[in-house]
């Protein structure tokens, strides 16, 4: 299968889903997304090497009462006889008087190239659910009658897709989520269709360090952000038996929403990692209150694995 090829499907895959005008609410935004993108595309779980977990917890524009407050947690297994993954995940995703959970079952399917090539295949299903809490709000005029104070509730199916390649050099994927949405009348309750596309350049050639280069365009309805992003992970020799071994990450991201992310990891243990991430706004009015980010993941190697790989091995990855 040609690059010319995969780009193709890909963006088929994107022209798919139309975007719609709405005022139907965003996904979630988290900078460490980098280090997992199973929130947006369940593709994304096909890694046959281990028992993977993973979660980043969010918090928005300190200072501000009723600022975003986001959870997202992920847990997924790669069983090869079926070449397939199975996961589940959960966000937590809390604004002002605005509560809205969302918990899914994830399943991938994985083809693998003779020249080095993989095409992981993802969907996701479950619901979500939102909830207005009136008792959060503090009007200026008690009983405003401008202001609906009836507690509302939301409880739908969800569903995701997505589809990712990869090779020694790039990852190349595509998803839209909350596809139900495409075919209700919008409302300030629902989760608006997302679309993404991204490309990874990605390389492991070298011996004290890791790099990728990477680039994510998001649709959700009339609106489109860019972002890209520079991350590199050290490496530290440990002797020609075991190779080099990762110690430490750190990158940066810039979003076309003028806003800036510094992030970084640390390796505690072979197979675990926690990383923080620090958002800067060059909105005048955003700036001041500041959003921070932290990131735990583990990664439990599959005795069944053809290739057990640690999360800080000096190999090279088979997935990323």
């Amino acid at each position: 299968m040609s690059m010319k090829a995969i780009c193709f499907a890909i963006l088929s895959f994107i022209l798919l889903f139309p975007p719609k005008i709405s005022t139907a609410q965003a996904d979630i935004n988290m900078s460490t997304h980098w280090y997992s993108r199973g929130g947006y595309n369940p593709a994304f779980i096909a890694r046959t090497e281990y028992l993977y977990l993973f979660s980043n917890y969010r918090q928005q524009w300190v200072g501000i009462e009723g600022a975003p407050q986001v959870l997202n947690i992920q847990a997924s297994e790669y069983v090869s006889k079926l070449n397939s993954a199975f996961g589940v995940s959960l966000v937590s995703d809390n604004i002002g008087a605005s509560r809205f959970l969302n918990p899914l079952l994830n399943y991938a399917y994985r083809i693998e190239g003779e020249k080095n090539w993989t095409l992981s295949l993802g969907m996701a299903g479950g619901f979500f659910n939102r909830k207005i809490d009136p008792s959060q709000f503090e009007a200026d005029v008690i009983n405003d009658p401008s202001i609906n104070y009836v507690s509302e509730e939301i409880l739908k199916p969800d569903a995701n897709v997505g589809l990712e390649f990869q090779n020694n050099w790039f990852i190349i994927g595509a998803s839209t989520t909350h596809i139900f949405s495409l075919f209700d009348a919008d409302d300030y309750f629902l989760n608006s269709n997302h679309r993404y596309g991204y490309v990874v350049y990605k390389n492991n050639e070298l011996e004290t360090f890791f790099y990728k280069l990477s680039v994510l365009v998001v649709n959700r309805d009339n609106l489109t952000f860019y972002e890209g992003n520079a991350f590199i992970r050290m490496k530290h020799s440990t002797g020609l038996m075991k190779g080099p071994r990762e110690v430490f990450d750190f990158g940066v991201s810039y979003r076309s929403s003028r806003q800036m992310s510094f992030m970084m990891g640390i390796l505690l243990k072979p197979n675990i990692r926690v990383g923080y991430a620090y958002d800067h706004s060059f909105i005048r009015s955003y700036y001041v209150n500041t959003t921070h980010e932290i990131m735990f993941e583990y990664r439990i190697p599959n005795r069944f694995a053809s290739t057990k790989i640690k999360c800080g091995s000096g190999k090279k990855y088979k997935n990323q």
